[in-house]
């Protein structure tokens, strides 16, 4: 895979806040390494929040027609105000 770079401006709080990661007193060597690392973190918790949707779908997905009931905008909607 072709190796390419991408240059992002920060400033004020983003920056301090990215001098806090870095160095000496931080987890990471330098700007790369920690935005690599939130990058990561990111696609993770994606994938974690995919599979919990997943999941909590699957009875649905593998339900019959038949245990649906069909309603209209109108019953969701009253079904909303009255809780």
């Amino acid at each position: 895979m072709a190796s390419g770079s991408i240059h992002v401006k920060v400033s004020g709080a983003l920056q301090d806040h990215i001098q806090q990661q870095i160095g000496d007193d931080g987890l990471y060597e330098n700007a790369s390494e920690y935005i690599r690392a939130l990058i990561r973190r990111d696609l993770q918790t994606r994938d974690e929040a995919w599979d919990a949707l997943q999941k909590e779908l699957a009875s649905a997905m593998r339900a019959d027609d038949s245990e649906f009931a069909t309603v209209t905008a109108k019953d969701v909607i009253r079904r909303n105000q009255c809780g």
